[in-house]
């Protein structure tokens, strides 16, 4: 929670900092001008959304010290959300100024617009901008990302910094709480580009680094079923990469063709120094052909992301739930438990029991620090003696001290959303759920 309060206070700080902007470039007192409440809001939503964005670029920046707090799946969900702000709030930036200036000047909407976009200096640049941000929020709709490739999303997604230039460029030349402030501009200038820093540093600059350093490189190749491999992958001084079980990597197997495709596989067994591992099921085109990756393949990967790890933790005893090939992080945990002998509860759910990649990693290691394995075969819609597959009274008759305990879950989503409203009947502490939802391959 240290972190959540760090990150919305500094936001919360900098919106008041946007807020005395206006107030000292005369925005209270031009709000008495003909049109001048228009222009004000204008002027204002146009400060909170690009404050906004700013706000996004850090969210993507995924920075270690936050990222590894917050988890990957919590900063992507604020940036999703906060992109809707972004929009609405340039919308009504775009809207009141062109209505504040129609008062002033006595035309229409549409005939002002044109001349805000044509005449002004730098305003153009602000439309182009405005069309590419319509353009990014409609390829992040849902129905459309499912149907676009993630290299092609992606691609598109790049256009964000283009964004981010124009509409700074765009204020700075002609915004009236820029162009007669110094420490203005200066403020300004710092928070775009200490956001962009951060972006290069922690997606550019660092994967670059560590890649250069460790040199990765496929080792073995080991086929655990006809649809699942592990893939070692080795290194140089992979002990001072910074990983832990429980967190993936983005990894790119710089093959021919494949090279440009960056796949998010969450470690399979604990990092040890020495190697790293991940276990893959073939789920579609995506994770099909890594059944043929031969040893000796270059490795590009970015990370180390996921707050899912025992650094969450609260209590001293834990349950760890996992669905499907949400077992991969679920099995590096129970390593690092078994290395310490914690009180552990393990339940892994399944459909069939060929599908159950890894049981026998599971209960070896169960052995090994005496830890409960239970292994959930069925269908997600069988109702038992102890009601629905994994509702509450389920959880309780394996686990009747689960309220004592922190529960890491990962799963595919429907699995977890079961879980995590089942634990919620139950009464679990927020802080003590730890939830990864596995809606990519793992």
């Amino acid at each position: 929670m240290t972190a959540t309060w760090w990150l919305f206070g500094l936001l919360a700080l900098n919106g008041a900092g946007a807020t005395d902007l206006f107030i000292l470039g005369n925005g209270i007192t031009d709000l008495a001008a003909p049109g001048g409440l228009l222009i004000g809001l204008g002027r204002l939503t146009g400060l909170y959304g690009a404050l906004a964005l700013v706000f996004q670029l850090v969210l993507v920046s995924r920075l270690p010290w936050l990222e590894a707090r917050l988890g990957l799946d919590r900063l992507t969900g604020w940036h999703r959300w906060s992109g809707f702000w972004v929009l609405w709030l340039l919308l009504a930036h775009v809207v009141f100024i062109t209505l504040g200036y129609s008062a002033q000047s006595n035309t229409t909407f549409l005939p002002q617009l044109g001349t805000i976009v044509f005449d002004l200096d730098d305003t153009l640049l602000a439309a182009i901008a405005f069309v590419l941000l319509i353009l990014l929020g409609a390829t992040s709709a849902r129905m459309v990302r499912r149907r676009l490739r993630y290299e092609n999303w992606h691609l598109v997604h790049i256009c964000a910094y283009g964004v981010v230039v124009l509409a700074f460029l765009h204020q700075i030349t002609i915004g009236r709480d820029f162009t007669n402030s110094q420490m203005g501009r200066i403020y300004w200038w710092s928070l775009y580009g200490g956001a962009l820093a951060a972006v290069l540093l922690s997606r550019v600059a660092l994967p670059l680094y560590r890649n250069l350093r460790h040199r990765l490189r496929v080792v073995s190749v080991v086929r655990e079923s006809p649809s699942v491999v592990t893939v070692w992958i080795g290194g140089r001084r992979l002990d001072r990469w910074p990983a832990r079980a429980g967190q993936f990597f983005l990894w790119r197997f710089l093959m021919e063709k494949r090279w440009r495709e960056a796949h998010p596989y969450s470690l399979s067994a604990m990092p040890d120094g020495k190697y790293l591992r991940i276990t893959v099921k073939a789920l579609g085109d995506g994770s099909q052909w890594l059944q043929q990756v031969q040893p000796g393949t270059r490795v590009f990967a970015e990370g180390p992301y996921g707050a899912f790890t025992t650094r969450q933790r609260v209590r001293r005893h834990a349950l760890l739930v996992a669905g499907g090939v949400g077992v991969t992080p679920i099995r590096a945990l129970l390593e690092e438990f078994a290395r310490t002998r914690q009180n552990v509860v393990v339940i892994y759910r399944a459909s069939r029991r060929q599908d159950a990649i890894l049981v026998n990693e599971l209960h070896q290691l169960a052995r090994v620090c005496g830890a409960r394995l239970h292994v959930v075969l069925g269908s997600s819609a069988a109702v038992g003696r102890f009601g629905p597959m994994l509702g509450a009274r389920h959880i309780v008759a394996m686990v009747p001290d689960v309220r004592d305990r922190d529960v890491f879950v990962c799963g595919p989503p429907p699995m977890t959303n079961v879980v995590n409203r089942a634990l919620f009947v139950l009464g679990l502490p927020a802080s003590q759920l730890h939830s990864e939802r596995f809606a990519f391959a793992a």
